[in-house]
């Protein structure tokens, strides 16, 4: 039987080298590939006709864009509009892979904490790009809570800037860590089944069948918390409400 784990190895598909630096490309980035071209097709095909009345698909694209679009204008107002593109993006392309991943003997390229930790540094590089732009240095005071008392400032503010650097980490390890925990599951109990047969693997069947439906709903959850997790940290950069 296989190993669980061996679902997650990167294999390189078409060897590539520049020098020492090895850009081969992957199953990984192949994946991603597909997730890219799906949800274009996805969009374009859904919104072509523009009908007045929309038919399921066009429903369904319409939808997506207003779901982020009411997501970033709740957390981040009307001065986060301009960075809807970008929030969109991120949230179709995060839901694609974790979708396209429990499709049998495909690859789930965000079970990969690289890629994950990927898109986390850009938000977080991102972010605080945009909160010096627009405050100047004054962004610095968003390490110094409101109210704290001078003689604590020395404990607090240390604090505010590690809680702010583990951004990205956490960003990171809660996409990376559910993706590889559940598809992890359901290859064991994939191998339970094999193993008992027709008579006796039935139970672990039913609790495949189960957990495929919880991951369905874990693919939507990751991609809506890691997006409104951006949000949230723009509008921190935008409006310095801390």
């Amino acid at each position: 039987m296989a190993s669980p784990i061996e679902q997650f190895k990167i294999e390189r598909l078409i060897p590539i080298k520049l020098g020492n630096v090895d850009i081969s490309y992957t199953n990984s980035a192949l994946w991603m590939t597909i997730a890219v071209v799906v949800v274009t097709l996805f969009l374009v095909l859904g919104t072509r006709q523009r009908a007045l009345v929309p038919g399921r698909w066009q429903s369904m694209a319409e939808m997506s864009y207003e779901f982020v679009a009411n997501l970033l204008q709740e957390q981040a107002g009307n001065a986060g509009r301009v960075f809807f593109p970008f929030i969109f993006t991120l949230f179709m392309f995060i839901l694609a892979g974790n979708l396209l991943g429990l499709i049998p003997y495909s690859f789930t390229f965000t079970s990969h904490i690289v890629v994950t930790f990927g898109m986390a540094i850009v938000v977080f590089i991102g972010v605080t790009v945009i909160g010096f732009i627009k405050h100047g240095f004054h962004f610095l005071s968003f390490f110094v809570p409101k109210g704290v008392p001078a003689a604590m400032l020395i404990l607090i503010i240390p604090i505010e800037i590690l809680s702010y650097l583990t951004r990205p980490v956490s960003l990171a390890i809660r996409l990376f860590a559910n993706m590889m925990a559940g598809h992890t599951m359901l290859k064991v109990f994939s191998g339970f089944v094999v193993a008992l047969g027709v008579l006796g693997g039935w139970l672990p069947l039913a609790v495949n069948v189960a957990l495929t439906g919880f991951e369905v709903l874990v693919a939507f959850l990751q991609a809506y918390v890691f997006a409104i997790l951006t949000c949230i940290y723009l509008n921190d950069a935008l409006h310095m409400d801390h």
